[in-house]
């Protein structure tokens, strides 16, 4: 096949890691006959070495820089040989140097952290060894602002006789540049406050279940329109390597950035060939954590048996047809609108505060019941309901 023709191209041990990934159940090659094409493309184009070299970091940085993978939307067998052709290059960086290409690390940094790569890359030795990226010391930008029109305008004048004009130092909203209006000025405010990761996928607007109330802050009561749900699609599982208890799966949730590692603990309650390919609802807006040293960026939304995890563990399911990044809200008017905070606060215990309210009907369908009026919302897309396969007054979580 041609696919296989050009990965015979690359050198080693860049073709042995391509052929490994490809060779472990993963369909890399492209999934319509012109994303194939484009794959080859690319790999041929990273074959002849004139791709990743030197002297091309900064072309290959700004050709990078709209793009999450080389050759289509998704990754491919293509993104894994140009990840390989990258590390002897990004390897011997030093912290200032890979700055310089944001663009280029972050394309790195995503391809080397997904699951079957690095199985494949840890299989052959120390040549794709993981490159840390110390990113909480990143230099910051300097963007230096002209100097604003309106220091220029003469004090006015004393309010008493021999009084001295009051000098005050300028309010934070007065340092940015004389182009921030307060027109801009008001988007920035709100796209400070949209949710941070993903959001490039979501329904704006007055329509039902689009979101087109401003995000609930955080103060005051919590409510269930305060955490962000959305469809996700397990498009990679494995079984942690340091916890045998844990899941290690890649989730699509339609974001450019493309899928995020989520740990869960189901190993002991859903087997792994269960876990593929599946469609379930995330909790995308939780604090990511640690869970034995891999970063979960996402929670699986499980319902449990009323008697106790021993009864049984199901993913929620959306409904038929959904698509990786549809948004899962709350019935009712005062919660199918509103938009969900960028990143639950652990110390206001949003989460945990509403949780005890998930539960599944006698229907199987996911909802809330406010504790204090016993009102039901089911939790839904602008599909349909999202349900339990066979359980009845399961808790959520």
């Amino acid at each position: 096949m041609a696919l296989q023709s050009a990965i015979s191209k690359l050198r080693s041990p860049v073709r042995d890691l391509v052929v490994s990934v490809t060779r472990d159940g993963q369909e890399l090659g492209g999934q319509n006959e012109a994303d194939q094409k484009e794959v080859i493309r690319w790999i041929e184009k990273t074959s002849l070495g004139n791709l990743v070299n030197q002297n091309n970091l900064k072309d290959l940085d700004t050709l990078l820089i709209p793009k999450t993978y080389i050759a289509t939307g998704y990754v491919t067998a293509a993104d894994v040989a140009l990840y390989g052709e990258l590390h002897p290059f990004v390897s011997k960086m030093d912290s200032s140097q890979y700055y310089a290409v944001p663009s280029l690390t972050r394309y790195f940094d995503h391809i080397q952290s997904r699951t079957s790569v690095r199985a494949s890359a840890e299989s052959l030795g120390e040549a794709f060894q993981v490159i840390p990226f110390d990113l909480v010391t990143a230099p910051k930008l300097e963007r230096k602002a002209e100097p604003s029109k309106k220091k220029e305008k003469a004090p006015k004048a004393p309010t008493d006789a021999g009084e001295k004009p009051a000098t005050k130092a300028p309010e934070p909203s007065t340092l940015s540049a004389p182009s921030d209006k307060p027109q801009q000025r008001e988007k920035k405010e709100k796209e400070q406050v949209a949710p941070q990761v993903g959001d490039s996928n979501r329904t704006v607007g007055n329509k039902k279940g689009g979101g087109g109330k401003a995000p609930a802050p955080d103060e005051g009561e919590p409510v269930p329109s305060m955490v962000d749900l959305r469809v996700g699609h397990i498009i990679d599982v494995i079984k942690h390597p340091d916890a045998d208890g844990l899941y290690i799966e890649q989730i699509d949730l339609g974001e450019e950035t493309g899928p995020r590692t989520v740990v869960s603990g189901l190993v002991n309650y859903i087997p792994i060939e269960q876990m593929r390919d599946k469609y379930l609802v995330a909790v995308c807006n939780l604090k990511p954590a640690s869970m034995r040293g891999v970063k979960s960026f996402a929670m699986v939304l499980c319902a449990t048996s009323k008697g106790g995890k021993e009864g049984g563990i199901e993913l929620i399911q959306p409904p038929a047809n959904s698509k990786p990044g549809d948004r899962v809200y709350f019935e009712g008017d005062e919660y199918e609108n509103a938009m969900p905070l960028p990143q639950l606060n652990p110390k206001k215990k949003i989460f945990e505060t509403v949780q005890p309210g998930f539960i599944t009907l006698n229907s199987k369908e996911a909802a809330w019941i406010n504790p204090l009026t016993k009102s039901v919302h089911k939790i839904r897309t602008a599909k349909g309901v999202c349900v339990a396969p066979t359980l009845i007054g399961a808790s959520l979580s």
